[in-house]
């Protein structure tokens, strides 16, 4: 289940002490599409699945600044409506060399905007996201492609049948 985080190169990036902790973007468009990046190993474009963006706290940011910037940074999305968390997960994966430990934590958020450039991004994340794409609800249930988080086509569902739950649900732990 690799890159379920944009990957930072820096020492900002760091999460000693602990799992790193990441904000992850639900990003819903006018037709409730869903944005998800299609990523891959490095070093082997076969080993690919697809996540939504998001990735590591940098400094003393919040969750919501680092949700913001990330999408910004991996999408060149800026127009977007942040709400609230709506699932939090741990997990565990291995990714271009390392374990990586996290602390996820997904927002809801919704735009306009749907053409996508992805000029922020670090070193690794070029040589190892593919590109985005909009999936609608049932494209998503449909899909043989490996997709993370594992249950995402049903989650998205019910956010969209019953909206955000009254307080972030609490996925599985994910380790890979």
């Amino acid at each position: 289940m690799p890159a379920e985080t944009s990957y930072g190169d820096t020492a900002e990036d760091s999460h000693e002490g602990g799992p790193r902790k990441v904000a992850r973007v639900v990003l819903l468009d006018p037709q409730e599409r869903i944005l998800l990046l299609h990523g891959h190993e490095p070093d082997d474009p076969s080993d690919d699945w697809w996540f939504t963006p998001g990735g590591g706290l940098e400094g003393e940011e919040t969750r919501e600044e680092a949700a913001l910037r990330e999408l910004a940074e991996e999408t060149g999305i800026t127009e977007v409506a942040l709400g609230p968390v709506l699932w939090q997960r741990m997990c565990s994966f291995p990714f271009a060399g390392r374990r990586w430990d996290q602390d996820e934590w997904y927002y809801l958020a919704r735009t306009t905007q749907t053409a996508t450039v992805a000029a922020g991004q670090t070193e690794l994340e070029r040589r190892s996201v593919a590109g985005a794409r909009w999936w609608t609800c049932q494209e998503l249930a449909e899909a043989h492609e490996t997709v993370y988080p594992t249950r995402l086509a049903g989650l998205l569902r019910r956010l969209l049948d019953e909206g955000p739950p009254v307080r972030p649900e609490v996925l599985d732990t994910e380790i890979v």
